[in-house]
């Protein structure tokens, strides 16, 4: 069987480590490349002793002539690296950027929150932003495929089959979500030095956090009502996984068994989702190091509004795991493999 040429430019930060450790796993996949620019020459053992008894080849600094060499590149990259590698594409290249040069379909947009200036406008209309539960098959007509940002993932796969059903008030949407601190990245310890990374509780980015971006442009997709939210992002002292509370007012006539039997049937072959028995207390532990999303349903005082919980891996099904399931989809691989 031929197996993909794959090149993994970003591959010493968190999510470029976790998606050596999935590929590695892959029937269908054969590493060429790993890149990087302050590693050059070192092996990936250096950034992960896990990955020592594999072959792989030495970090090297990405060259566009790799490009003939490869069928598919994973850019785990700074924001505005990946739009750069995409105006080289072969034919025969499929890219999957885990940053968001290619999550946001208009370039404004894009400019406005990532203070950046799209240098492949022409691309963006040649990608989709894929969340594998909802876009499914459409992948196999793009060449570059954007995957959503960890937070967005957590809260889109609950919200989204709401929002669709119109059993939700689409203006008092409300979202606190929690992550480990894996997912500001390697410079995280530098940045956080002074504020006790470890053992604390920060805020960060409210009101003006990214991810704000891509969930407002995902819900506006599928509604004509007014979309109002608020999103608090907070850095736990965990290395990894996200758990979103999200608190919702009910439209008449739903109650918390329709909202459960909606998430139920619209996940019922989406086999990476888990809806939980109504009421119960999630924990991060419970995902982390899978493809998983736990969603929970669970009733408050008041009857008319409710409060979903849900939790994944950042660096798997917020990561590496989403850029695994696009590429299963895109080109016919089984849904698990790489994966379990």
């Amino acid at each position: 069987m031929h197996k993909l040429k794959a090149l993994i430019a970003g591959s010493t930060g968190y999510i470029g480590v976790q998606l050596i450790k999935l590929l590695v796993k892959h029937k269908n996949v054969d590493i060429k490349y790993l890149c990087g620019n302050t590693s050059v020459g070192k092996n990936i053992i250096f950034y992960e002793k896990s990955l020592g008894s594999k072959r792989l080849p030495k970090i090297s600094k990405f060259n566009k002539k790799y490009l003939k060499d490869v069928d598919i590149i994973f850019t785990a990259l700074p924001n505005g690296e990946a739009q750069k590698i995409s105006k080289f594409l072969l034919e025969k290249n499929t890219l999957i950027d885990l940053a968001a040069d290619f999550r946001l379909n208009k370039s404004s947009e894009y400019q406005k929150w990532y203070k950046l200036k799209h240098k492949a406008i022409n691309n963006i209309e040649k990608s989709i932003y894929a969340l594998p539960e909802f876009t499914k098959e459409k992948v196999k007509k793009f060449k570059i495929i954007g995957c959503p940002g960890c937070y967005p993932t957590s809260i889109l796969l609950p919200l989204i089959p709401l929002i669709k059903n119109n059993a939700i008030n689409t203006k008092s949407i409300i979202v606190d979500s929690k992550s480990g601190y894996s997912g500001a990245g390697r410079g995280v310890h530098k940045k956080y030095k002074d504020k006790n990374l470890y053992e604390s509780l920060s805020t960060y980015g409210i009101s003006f956090h990214k991810h704000n971006s891509e969930i407002f442009q995902e819900l506006k997709k599928i509604t004509n009502s007014k979309i109002s939210f608020t999103f608090t992002p907070h850095l736990t002292p965990m290395f990894r996984g996200i758990l979103s509370t999200i608190y919702l007012d009910l439209k008449t006539n739903f109650n918390i068994r329709k909202i459960s039997n909606i998430l139920k049937k619209y996940h019922k072959n989406n086999h990476f989702i888990k809806i939980l028995k109504d009421n119960t207390m999630i924990s991060t532990n419970k995902v982390i190091n899978t493809n998983n999303c736990l969603i929970s349903i669970c009733k408050t005082k008041n009857k008319n509004k409710i409060i979903i919980l849900s939790s994944i891996d950042n660096l798997i099904k917020g990561g590496a795991g989403q850029a695994v399931q696009n590429m299963n989809i895109k080109f016919g691989f089984g849904k698990f493999e790489g994966l379990r």
